[in-house]
């Protein structure tokens, strides 16, 4: 593992880390607290009726998401040093950092055409999303060399 203190990207990519743990557990959140937590959340009303009929539809989603936020996770994690190298990890957190962007950048616009979620659920999770975007790329790009193989 890295040395902490010879990354200027370590506080970052942490704080990377623990956004998207966050995220993966309102996501875990929705599956428990049901079609009241899917509305919440902003997921839209056909995932709350799924998830109130109980479909397997909405919580497959979801944990799937949970999941990929987890993974996400660990790849800011290990480019902070506090896990151990993971693959391709320069890579990954510039993706990483790219999905989050772009959801943030193009949500709005695209729930402008579909209508699919409420406007104020497009608004403020791309927000989120983009600070997210931010935190990780900042991190990313601060820990550069400290992430060359």
């Amino acid at each position: 593992m890295s040395d902490f203190a010879a990354n200027p990207g370590s506080a970052w990519l942490i704080a990377a880390g623990w956004l998207a743990v966050v995220a993966a557990l309102a996501h875990v959140g929705c599956i428990i607290g049901g079609p009241e937590w899917y509305r919440f959340f902003g997921a839209g009303e056909g995932m709350a009726r799924a998830a109130a009929r109980g479909d397997w539809h909405p919580t497959l989603v979801t944990l799937a998401i949970a999941s990929i936020l987890l993974v996400w996770a660990a790849y800011a994690f290990s480019g902070a040093g506090w896990l151990p190298r993971l693959p391709l990890l320069r890579t990954g957190l510039v993706v990483i950092s790219a999905i989050f962007l772009v959801r943030g950048l193009l949500f709005v616009p695209v729930n402008m055409w579909s209508r699919q979620y409420s406007d104020g659920f497009a608004i403020w999770s791309s927000l989120i999303v983009l600070v997210y975007a931010a935190v990780y790329g900042i991190g990313t790009a601060r820990a550069w060399r400290a992430l060359a193989p």
